[in-house]
C-alpha cells in the first residue's frame, strides 16, 4: 500500500471512530436513566458484517464494550441473515448472551447500503429498574432478579414491537424512564448507521472490507510486537473479598505465550447462592482489559487486539452458569482486574499498581412516604467510587472508577431523581495506602430521606473487611463501612432500612499505597497534610 494509502485508510479509521462516539454521545444525551446520562453506564461500537468490532467509542465501560464485542455474534446466531431487514433492532438482557447481568440492556441494529449489509451498530445500557427483586444481591436465581428479555426484535423495518413495550410496562417500577432508554438504545443505533452511511457515501466506499482488513492487520502486528516482548511463564495470584455472608476467594493464573495471553480462573470459589456471581463473559471482559491496560493500552480495542487474550475456567464464581443469581456480577467483575494485574506484577516488578477499590458502591435507594402519608415514591441509583491503588512513580486517585471508568454521578442530578437529599460527599482522609507513593482516598457520604419519607437501600458494597493491599511495602488502603448516625452497624450488602429521621453515613475505601513509606518525599508528606489528604497525627 501506497503512503497515500495508508494515510487515507487512517483518516477512514479516525471517521470511523467519530461515528461511534457520536452514537455514544446521542445515548448519553437522550437516556433517560441517571446512570446512563450522568455516569456514562455505557458502551457504543461498529461491527463488521462477521460480527467482528472494528471501532468502540471511548464513551462507556470496559465491561460494557468488551462483553457487547462477543454479544453481536450472539444475535448473529439468533437471528438468521434472511430475517434482517432496513430498519430493524435487535435486543436483549439476557446475562449469558450480553454483558452479565439483567439491568444491562444491549440492542444491535444491521445497517445496510443500497441493500447490503455493511455493518453492524451495538450499544448497551444499564437501566433503573427491571422488576423483580430490584437490583440487589438478595435473589437466589436469575428468575427473581427482574424480567428476561431473549434475543428478538425491539423494531422490524422501522416498527417497533409495541407488545414489547407493553410487557416491559407492567413488570418495572419506573416504566417511563426504562422504555425511554429503550427508545434511546435504538436512536443511538440509528444515529450510528446514518452518520457511517454519509461517511461511505463521501468517500465512495460500497463496504467496510478493505478498511476493516487494514484496522485488523495493523492491530495484529501491533499486538504480536508487544506480546513477545513480554516474559514467558505463568503466574499465579490469590484475592480475597468480603463476598456476601462469607469471604470469597478469586485466583488467577496468567500464562504469557508467545502469540497470546491467557487468564484461568481455576481455585476461585464455587458459585454463591446469591446474586454476586459473574458469567464469564463479564469476567474475561474485565480481565481482557487489565491485561490490555499492561500490555498494549495505546492500541485500539477491537476485535484483532481482543483475540490475543483467552479465558478458561471451570464452573465458579467467575464463571456462572444459568440459572445462578447474578445481579451484582459487578462485584467480583471490577475486583478481577486487581486479580490479574497481581500476577502480572510478579511477572513485570516494579511496573504494576498496587490494589484500588475496584467494586464501585452502587446503592439502590427505593424511597416512599411514611405510613399512609403525601409525598413522592422513587427508585434512585448512585454510583459511587473509592480510592485508586498508588503507581509506581504516582500517587493512586482519589474517589475514581477504576476498572469501570464511569462518571461521578452529580448530587444535583442525583437527588432531582427522588425526595432524598445528600448531605455530605466529601474525600476521606487517611484512607489512602501509605507508601512512598500513597494510595488514592475513598469518599464519606451522608444520605438520608427528605422529612415525611423513609428508604430502603440494596447496599452493593466490597472492600469493608478485606481492604486494598499496598505493592512493594505500600500499606494497605483503609477498608470502607457502612452504618447510620446512630452508629448502626449495616451489612455491605443485602436490602436494608432506613427509617425516617436517620442518616446512612457511607465510608469508602482507600487504595493501597505503593512503595516503602520511608522512602516518601518530604514535600509530598506536606502537601498531603496541608490538603487534609492526611490528618496531623496520621503515622
Amino acid at each position: 500500500m501506497s503512503d497515500i494509502g495508508e494515510i487515507r485508510m487512517q483518516v477512514m479509521w479516525n471517521r470511523l471512530v467519530s461515528v461511534v462516539e457520536e452514537q455514544a454521545l446521542t445515548l448519553l444525551r437522550t437516556a433517560f436513566s441517571s446512570s446512563v446520562r450522568e455516569a456514562g453506564d455505557l458502551s457504543a461500537g461498529v461491527f463488521d458484517p462477521r460480527g467482528q468490532m472494528l471501532a468502540q467509542a471511548v464513551t462507556g465501560t470496559p465491561g460494557h464494550v468488551n462483553t457487547m464485542a462477543e454479544a453481536v455474534l450472539q444475535f448473529m446466531n439468533e437471528i438468521p441473515r434472511e430475517d434482517m431487514f432496513e430498519g430493524d433492532t435487535y435486543v436483549t438482557n439476557d446475562p449469558w448472551q450480553g454483558t452479565g447481568h439483567l439491568h444491562d440492556i444491549t440492542m444491535v441494529s444491521p445497517s445496510f447500503l443500497n441493500g447490503e449489509l455493511v455493518a453492524f451498530f451495538a450499544c448497551t445500557a444499564h437501566v433503573v429498574d427491571v422488576g423483580g427483586r430490584g437490583f440487589g444481591a438478595d435473589g437466589k436465581s436469575v428468575y427473581e432478579e427482574g424480567i428476561q428479555i431473549p434475543i428478538m426484535k425491539f423494531a422490524e423495518k422501522g416498527k417497533v414491537n409495541l407488545d414489547l413495550v407493553k410487557i416491559l410496562r407492567v413488570n418495572v417500577r419506573e416504566p417511563n424512564q426504562v422504555v425511554g432508554d429503550f427508545y434511546s438504545l435504538a436512536a443511538c443505533n440509528e444515529v450510528g448507521h446514518r452518520r457511517l452511511i454519509a461517511m461511505m457515501g463521501e468517500i465512495g466506499l460500497t463496504s467496510l472490507e478493505n478498511l476493516g482488513d487494514f484496522i485488523f492487520s495493523r492491530t495484529r502486528d501491533a499486538m504480536i510486537e508487544r506480546i513477545k516482548a513480554l516474559p514467558k511463564g505463568a503466574w499465579a495470584n490469590e484475592l480475597v473479598t468480603d463476598g456476601y455472608d462469607a469471604p470469597v476467594k478469586l485466583a488467577a493464573t496468567v500464562s504469557v505465550r508467545d502469540d497470546h495471553i491467557d487468564v484461568d480462573f481455576a481455585g476461585s470459589d464455587p458459585m454463591s447462592r446469591w446474586g454476586i456471581n459473574c458469567p464469564i463473559n463479564y469476567s474475561k471482559a474485565y480481565a481482557s482489559y487489565a491485561l490490555k491496560c499492561v500490555v498494549a493500552p495505546d492500541i485500539p480495542n477491537n476485535g484483532a487486539s481482543l483475540a490475543f487474550f483467552t479465558v478458561t475456567s471451570p464452573v465458579n464464581i467467575l464463571n456462572a452458569v444459568r440459572p445462578a443469581p447474578v445481579a451484582l456480577r459487578h462485584i467480583f467483575g471490577h475486583m478481577v482486574p486487581d486479580l490479574v494485574l497481581g500476577a502480572m506484577a510478579k511477572a513485570l516488578p516494579g511496573k504494576i499498581l498496587a490494589e484500588g477499590a475496584g467494586a464501585l458502591w452502587n446503592i439502590h435507594i427505593s424511597v416512599r412516604p411514611v405510613g399512609s402519608g403525601e409525598g413522592r415514591r422513587a427508585e434512585v441509583l448512585m454510583f459511587n467510587s473509592g480510592g485508586m491503588g498508588a503507581r509506581p512513580g504516582l500517587d493512586g486517585l482519589s474517589a475514581t472508577a477504576f476498572p469501570s471508568g464511569v462518571h461521578t454521578m452529580p448530587i444535583e442530578a442525583t437527588e432531582h431523581t427522588g425526595p432524598i437529599v445528600i448531605w455530605r460527599k466529601e474525600l476521606r482522609p487517611d484512607s489512602g495506602g501509605a507508601g512512598e507513593f500513597r494510595g488514592g482516598l475513598g469518599q464519606v457520604m451522608e444520605i438520608a430521606a427528605l422529612e415525611g419519607h423513609e428508604f430502603d437501600f440494596s447496599a452493593m458494597f466490597d472492600r469493608v473487611n478485606h481492604s486494598a493491599r499496598g505493592r512493594n511495602g505500600g500499606h494497605n488502603g483503609a477498608p470502607g463501612s457502612v452504618k447510620l448516625d446512630d452508629s448502626t452497624q449495616m451489612r455491605p450488602k443485602g436490602w436494608q432500612h432506613v427509617p425516617a429521621g436517620r442518616t446512612l453515613l457511607l465510608e469508602l475505601p482507600g487504595g493501597g499505597g505503593y512503595g516503602d513509606p520511608a522512602k516518601r518525599d518530604t514535600s509530598a508528606k506536606a502537601e498531603d497534610r496541608s490538603k487534609g489528604y492526611v490528618s496531623e497525627n496520621a503515622g
